[in-house]
C-alpha cells in the first residue's frame, strides 16, 4: 500500500483541533470572507444547501472534499442546515489578519442546534422554540423547557405520562437527558423528538442547585417555588449547562423560573391534543383549531395564544376574568381599534431583548425596541383611561423605559443599518471624536474629488480620474491617450492594457488620514454600541414584563375579534357537573363550508345524574365525529377564556378531555389500529375523574364483529358503574346493539344523527335527535365515494339477501357462506343487470328432480321472452 506522505498545511492541522472538540457538529471554518467545510462536513453541507462540493488540489489528503458559501450568507445557510436536524459549529477568526504574521487564531464562537436558536430564520414567528431536558430520577422524571429566543424557563416534575403530556403540549424541538437512559427514553416517549445525550455527571442535584444559584445570583431557589422539585431542579440545571456548553453564556435574558402547576391546567393528553387538531395534524393542508382563532396582531400573542390553547384553565377565577375582558371589548369595538393601532407597532418585543440579552442584537433591532417603547407608553396611556379593572392593571405594570428610550432616541441613528459594520450607527453629537473623524472622512473624499479636477485642468487630462483598490490605496488613472502629458513628479504605481495608475505624495497623505479616519471611525462606533447595549440590559426584567402584558392584551383584543366576526357567545362557566351545549357548532368546519351554506348547529346535554352517557348512532358520514370533536372544542375553547361558536354554553368546569377518535395505525412500532385504539382507551379508562368529559368514537372496528361490539358495550358498562368517578361521555358508534344499554342503564341515553330517504337517496340532516338508529346507510357512503355502479348493485344484492336470512334466523357466517356458493354458481351473469337476475333467481327455484320436459321448454321458452323483452 502506497504510503501517504502528505503533510498537513497549518490551517488544517487548526481545522482539525477545533473538529475534534465538536466531533458530533457540523463545523464551519470561517477562511477569509468565507465559511468552509471540509470532509464529510462538506459532503453533507454541499446536499442539504445544494452548493457544488469541489476537492482541493492533492485528492491524496485526508478532508480532501470542500464546500463553502460567503460569510455574509450565514444566517440564510445556517437556518437550512439546522433545520435538517444538523448540529453546527460557527468558528471564527479571533483576530485581525492584518495584525498577525502567522495563522489566524480561530474559535467556535456558537453552537447552534435545533433547540438552541434565535436566528429569524431558523425560528417560526408563532410558536416557541423550547429546549427540554429530562432528568430520570428513581421514581420521578424531572423536565425543564428553556426558550433561548424569549427567555422563559419552566420546570416540573411527575410520572412518565404526565411527561409525556407535557413533551406533546411544548413540543420541544430538541430534548437532552442522560446517555445511559437511551431505551427509557424511546420505550416511553418513542422517537419524534430530536435528542442528545450527555454524560451521567451532569445530572446530579448539587451541581444543578449550584449552576441555578449562581446563574440567578441567589442563595436558594425558594423565591421561584421551585425548591422541593429536586428532579426538576436537575433537569433545569443540565439545559443551563448545556446552553454553556454550546457557547451560550449571555443569558441575562433568562431572568427567572417558573413551576408548570399540574393542578392549574386541564388534562390534554398527547391523544387528545393530536385527534383534535388543536395546534397541528397529520393530515396535509389541514386547518387546525389554533389557524382559526389566531388572529393576534404580533408573534409573542400568538406564541401565547398557542401555550392557552394547550393548556386550558381549569380553575374558575382566570377563565372569568378573561371572559369578562373578552365581554368588555365585544361592547367597545372603537376601543378594540384604537389599542390594536399601537399593540401592531410593538412586534416581538419579547424576541428582541432577548437578542439584547444574548448580545446578538443589530442596530436596527435596537432601533425597533425604541420604537416598540413609545407604543408601549401609547397602550399605557389608553388603559389610564379606562375604569375597567384589567386595563388600570395594564397602565400600572406598563414601563415605557423612558431614560433608556431616550438614551437611544439621542445616541442612535434614527435609520440604522442592520449590522454595525456597515457604519452610521451612532448619532451625531454623541462624541466629539467620532464626529471630527466623520468630517475627516467626508471631508477627505470631497477634497480627492477637488484633487481630480485640479490635476485635470493642470495636465489637460479630461479623462483623469482618482480611483481606489485594496491593494494600491488611492491613484490617478490616465488613459494611454494622454500618458504623455503626465509630469515628472508623479510616481507610476501599475501599467494596464489601456492606461497607467500613479501615485503623489499629496494623495498618499490624505489616504492615510481617511483610512485611518475610517478604522477609528469603526473602532469607536464598535465600543460605544457596546456600552449602549449594555444600558439596555439593564431593562430586561421590565421589557420582558412588557412583552408579556402586551401579549395578554393582544391575544384578549384577538378573542373579542372572534367573538364579533364568528359570531361566538360568551359562555357560562361554573363548578356544577352539567354541559349544556345549545346551537353549538365546530370552530373549524364552519370555517370551510362554501359560501352561502349554513353549519347545522346540535345540542348537547350532560350531566353526571340524568344522562352521564350518550349513545350516538347514525350513517357514516352524517356527522357524528364532528359533533364529538365540536362539543370538546367548545369546552376547551371556554376554558382558554374564549367566547364559543353555540347559541349559548353552561359548563361545568372539566378538568380532563380523553378523546379517541380516528384511525391510526402506527405501523413503524408495529401496532395496527386496533392496538392503537385498545392503548387510547386504556389510558382514558386509567385517568378517569368526575369531573372528564370522554370522547369515544367507533371503538372496537378495528376486530371483529362481535368481539368489537363486545369491547364497545363493556367500556360503556365499566364508565357508568365505576364507583367514585362518572364521566361525561360521547359515543358514537355503529354497532346499534349499544343501543339497547340505555334500557338497563339509567344514566345512557340513545341519539342519533338523523336522515332522510327520498327513493334510493339519502340526505344527511346532520341533526342530533333522542333516539337509536337501526341502518349504516354504508353502500349508500360508498356510492357517493365514486365506487364503481356495478359493485354498489352487487352491494345492494348482498345486503338484501343477508337481511332476509337475518329475519330467517339463520347465522351472519352461514347466510355469508350462501351467498358466495350463489355467486360461484352464477358467476357467468352480470350481477348489475336486473333480467339476468331475475334470471338467476328462477333457475335457483327450479328443482329439475321433478321437471317434466314440457314443463323445462315452457320455462325456457319464459326465460327467452324475458331476454328479447
Amino acid at each position: 500500500m502506497a504510503k501517504d506522505n502528505t503533510k498537513e498545511t497549518p490551517l488544517m492541522q487548526q481545522y482539525n483541533a477545533i473538529k475534534a472538540k465538536y466531533p458530533g457538529a457540523l463545523l464551519l471554518f470561517r477562511v477569509g470572507d468565507f465559511y468552509e467545510t471540509f470532509g464529510e462536513d462538506a459532503i453533507k453541507t454541499s446536499q442539504i444547501l445544494g452548493i457544488v462540493l469541489t476537492r482541493r488540489g492533492n485528492v491524496a489528503a485526508a478532508n480532501s472534499e470542500l464546500a463553502g458559501f460567503p460569510h455574509h450568507s450565514l444566517e440564510t445557510y445556517l437556518s437550512k442546515l439546522v433545520r435538517a436536524g444538523q448540529r453546527v459549529a460557527i468558528c471564527d477568526q479571533l483576530e485581525d489578519p492584518k495584525g498577525t504574521k502567522t495563522i489566524v487564531k480561530r474559535g467556535v464562537t456558537e453552537l447552534v442546534t435545533p433547540g438552541i436558536a434565535y436566528n429569524d430564520n431558523i425560528l417560526n414567528q408563532k410558536s416557541n422554540n423550547y429546549l427540554a431536558s429530562l432528568y430520570f430520577d428513581k421514581q420521578l422524571i424531572g423536565v425543564s423547557f428553556v426558550d433561548i429566543s424569549t427567555g422563559e424557563f419552566h420546570v416540573a416534575q411527575g410520572n412518565a405520562e404526565y411527561i409525556d403530556k407535557l413533551l406533546q403540549g411544548f413540543k420541544p424541538t430538541e430534548v437532552v437527558f442522560q446517555k445511559s437512559r437511551r431505551q427509557e427514553f424511546t420505550e416511553l416517549f418513542g422517537d419524534r423528538f430530536y435528542t442528545f445525550t450527555l454524560d451521567d455527571w451532569a445530572f446530579t442535584s448539587d451541581y444543578a442547585n449550584d449552576v441555578l444559584n449562581k446563574h440567578f445570583e441567589v442563595n436558594s431557589l425558594k423565591g421561584f417555588g421551585i425548591e422541593k422539585l429536586q428532579a426538576g431542579i436537575v433537569a433545569a440545571g443540565v439545559a443551563l449547562h448545556y446552553l454553556g456548553e454550546t457557547e451560550h453564556r449571555n443569558l441575562k435574558h433568562i431572568s427567572a423560573i417558573s413551576r408548570l402547576e399540574e393542578d392549574t391546567f386541564m388534562w390534554l393528553d398527547r391523544f387528545t391534543i393530536r385527534n383534535l387538531e388543536l395546534v397541528g395534524s397529520a393530515n396535509e393542508n389541514a386547518t387546525t383549531l389554533f389557524h382559526v382563532l389566531d388572529q393576534t396582531s404580533t408573534p409573542m400573542g400568538a406564541r401565547l395564544l398557542h401555550k392557552w390553547i394547550v393548556m386550558p384553565l381549569k380553575e374558575l377565577k382566570p377563565i372569568q376574568e378573561r371572559l369578562g375582558m373578552v365581554d368588555y371589548f365585544t361592547k367597545k369595538e372603537a376601543l378594540i381599534e384604537e389599542f390594536l393601532t399601537h399593540v401592531k407597532q410593538i412586534g416581538d418585543l419579547e424576541r428582541l431583548i432577548s437578542k439584547v440579552g444574548l448580545q446578538r442584537c443589530g442596530p436596527r433591532e435596537l432601533c425597533q425596541l425604541k420604537k416598540s417603547l413609545y407604543h408601549i407608553e401609547s397602550v399605557k396611556n389608553l388603559a389610564a383611561t379606562s375604569d375597567n379593572p384589567f386595563l388600570m392593571s395594564v397602565a400600572l405594570q406598563l414601563d415605557p423605559c423612558l431614560s433608556i428610550r431616550e438614551r437611544l432616541e439621542a445616541e442612535l441613528h434614527q435609520e440604522p443599518p442592520a449590522v454595525l459594520s456597515k457604519g452610521n450607527v451612532i448619532a451625531k453629537g454623541v462624541n466629539e471624536e467620532l464626529d471630527h473623524l466623520r468630517g475627516i472622512s467626508t471631508g477627505g473624499k470631497d477634497f480627492l474629488i477637488e484633487i481630480q479636477k485640479r490635476e485635470a485642468l493642470d495636465t489637460d487630462i479630461p479623462s483623469l480620474k482618482v480611483s481606489f483598490n485594496n491593494v494600491h490605496g488611492y491613484y490617478l488613472e490616465v488613459t494611454n491617450t494622454h500618458k504623455d502629458k503626465v509630469p515628472s513628479t508623479w510616481i507610476r504605481k501599475q501599467t494596464l492594457v489601456n492606461a497607467e495608475r500613479y501615485i503623489t505624495p499629496e494623495l498618499k497623505e490624505y489616504e492615510e488620514q481617511i483610512l485611518g479616519a475610517e478604522d477609528k471611525i469603526q473602532q469607536i462606533e464598535a465600543r460605544l454600541y457596546e456600552e449602549l447595549l449594555l444600558q439596555v440590559m439593564a431593562y430586561i426584567k421590565p421589557i420582558q414584563r412588557n412583552a408579556f402584558i402586551t401579549a395578554q392584551l393582544d391575544v384578549l383584543l384577538c378573542f373579542a375579534q372572534l367573538a364579533l366576526h364568528n359570531h361566538y357567545a360568551k359562555p357560562v362557566l361554573n363548578t356544577s357537573r352539567i354541559l349544556d351545549i345549545k346551537g353549538g357548532r365546530h370552530p373549524v368546519i364552519e370555517k370551510r363550508l362554501p359560501v352561502g351554506e349554513e353549519y347545522i348547529t346540535n345540542d348537547v346535554f350532560l350531566d353526571n345524574d340524568t344522562q352521564q352517557i350518550i349513545i350516538i348512532t347514525g350513517p357514516n358520514m352524517s356527522g357524528k365525529s364532528a359533533i364529538l370533536r365540536q362539543t370538546a372544542l367548545i369546552v376547551l375553547m371556554a376554558q382558554i377564556g374564549c367566547f364559543v361558536p353555540a347559541k349559548a354554553a353552561t359548563i361545568g368546569i372539566v378538568d380532563k378531555i380523553f378523546t379517541r377518535v380516528g384511525a391510526s395505525d402506527n405501523l413503524s412500532s408495529g401496532e395496527s389500529t386496533f392496538m392503537v385504539e385498545m392503548n387510547e382507551t386504556a389510558s382514558i379508562l386509567n385517568n378517569i375523574s368526575d369531573n372528564s368529559l370522554i370522547l369515544l368514537d367507533e371503538i372496537g372496528r378495528g376486530t371483529s364483529t362481535y368481539d368489537g361490539i363486545s369491547i364497545a358495550w363493556a367500556i360503556a358498562d365499566f364508565l357508568h358503574t365505576h364507583p367514585t368517578a362518572r364521566p361525561k361521555t360521547l359515543f358514537a358508534t355503529h354497532y346499534h346493539e349499544l343501543n339497547e344499554l340505555a334500557s338497563t342503564m339509567s344514566r345512557i341515553r340513545n341519539f342519533n344523527v338523523s336522515i332522510k330517504e327520498i327513493g334510493n337517496k339519502v340526505i344527511f340532516l346532520r341533526k342530533l335527535v333522542p333516539g337509536g338508529s337501526e341502518h349504516s346507510f354504508g353502500i349508500h357512503v360508498a356510492k357517493m365515494a365514486g365506487m364503481p355502479p356495478k359493485l354498489i348493485a352487487r352491494a345492494n344484492e348482498i345486503l338484501k339477501k343477508l337481511e332476509i336470512d337475518r329475519t330467517e334466523g339463520q347465522s351472519i357466517k352461514d347466510s355469508i357462506k350462501k351467498v358466495q356458493n350463489q355467486a360461484y354458481q352464477l358467476h357467468m351473469f352480470a350481477v348489475d343487470d336486473p333480467i339476468l337476475v331475475q334470471i338467476r333467481d328462477m333457475l335457483n327455484n327450479l328443482d329439475v328432480n321433478v321437471l317434466t320436459p314440457v314443463e323445462a321448454l315452457l320455462k325456457l321458452d319464459e326465460i327467452q321472452r324475458l331476454i328479447k323483452n
